[in-house]
């Protein structure tokens, strides 16, 4: 005891330079792990198969074609077209939802209009993919269309939180598989070189946490929002 037993003198366990080099090396590994592997586990391609195929309407343009070989090659019945109000322009276009700008879009192309469905989704300040998993619910509902499995056509990063979703809206007895679809806004395999790229893959790394670990439907309303909007 030192000072009059007001400072005490005890033994410290410290890294040494060998360990510095150990933790830095397991720091750049895990940021590299987490670079590499962020897109593909976001940009998740799981179809299960069915008889509809669900399009997000918001998608860009180039992507309305594979969404249509998707659907003649897997054999779908119908293809539904999700999406909710158009932010700019509908003054113009004369649609007032993705979904009808997407379902426009695929008659265009030449899909037989018989076999789509627009779905809109409503318009509420949040969480408008389960908005539009809602819709897709309660349409399913109405119609007496009995369902065990569909798949979602979506853009890239976006796949594993629309499955996620929708899957919470539609509840356990329907299978949800997802297409992601890439566009050329970006290279997938090198995200970070571009804004757009790190704008979109960090948006919706954040976007999954919020929805698996934070996202509880029964306190949000969704359901109400959604019987609201078609009133």
């Amino acid at each position: 005891m030192l000072f009059f037993g007001l400072v005490s003198k005890k033994e410290r366990w410290g890294l040494t330079l060998w360990g510095w080099l150990f933790v830095c090396c397991l720091v750049i590994v895990t940021l590299a792990a987490a670079v590499f592997g962020v897109h593909p586990f976001l940009a998740v391609n799981e179809p299960v198969g069915g008889e509809i195929l669900v399009m997000e309407g918001w998608m860009p343009d180039e992507l309305v074609e594979k969404v249509i070989e998707i659907f003649k090659s897997e054999h779908y019945q119908r293809l539904v077209t999700t999406g909710g109000p158009l932010t700019y322009g509908s003054y113009l276009v004369g649609y007032k939802n993705c979904a009808e700008v997407a379902a426009a879009s695929l008659k265009k192309l030449g899909l037989d209009e018989r076999l789509i469905f627009v779905m809109p989704a409503p318009d509420v300040p949040t969480d408008n993919t389960y908005a539009a998993g809602v819709s897709l619910r309660d349409w399913l509902t109405k119609s007496g269309t009995a369902v065990r499995s569909l798949d979602i056509c979506t853009m890239g990063p976006h796949a594993r939180r629309t499955r996620l979703l929708f899957e919470k809206a539609l509840g356990d007895d329907v299978k949800v598989g997802v297409f992601a679809l890439e566009s050329r806004e970006y290279d997938p395999e090198i995200w970070w070189r571009t804004s757009k790229g790190v704008r979109t893959v960090l948006k919706e790394a954040v976007a999954y946490v919020y929805a698996r670990f934070f996202f509880w439907p029964n306190s949000l309303s969704g359901e109400r929002r959604a019987v609201s909007a078609e009133r």
